[in-house]
């Protein structure tokens, strides 16, 4: 041995997430501007900075423990809208518009009926009784 100090260091190798983007690209995934969005879609509305860093925190530990790392844009989008309906439905409501990319007032009007329709369903099963048999 020559007498000299020899050290290593050892370090965790993240895989990178990458979103695949309708277009074909494919980009890093940005927490930033996935935060972004969903902070505009909950301007104004009563949900808290900790709750929305949650929803993407969430989202990042689904995606990390998936053995793919590549994330269709179309999926990140429908796991942000299936978290924000618990948090505020003004909330999903916006972000909804923007990701389903509405042409025109009539085809917003049908989203809004369908999640209507949806809780008017949704009220009834819980208001059901089971008889007695």
């Amino acid at each position: 041995m020559c007498g000299g100090r020899f050290t290593t260091y050892e370090y965790v190798e993240e895989r990178p997430i990458q979103v695949l983007k309708r277009s074909g690209a494919i980009e890093d995934f940005d927490r930033a501007k996935l935060l972004r969005s969903v902070k505009i879609a909950c301007a104004k509305r009563p949900v808290s900075a900790h709750d929305m860093e949650g929803l993407i925190d969430d989202i990042e530990d689904e995606f990390s423990r998936q053995a793919g790392v590549e994330i269709p844009s179309v999926k990140l989008g429908a796991l942000v809208m299936e978290r924000l309906v618990p948090l505020d439905r003004v909330a999903y409501v916006r972000y909804a518009s923007v990701y389903r990319n509405f042409q025109d007032a009539g085809e917003f009007q049908e989203f809004v009926d369908e999640m209507a329709e949806a809780d008017a369903r949704e009220e009834q099963r819980r208001n059901q009784v089971e008889l007695p048999i």
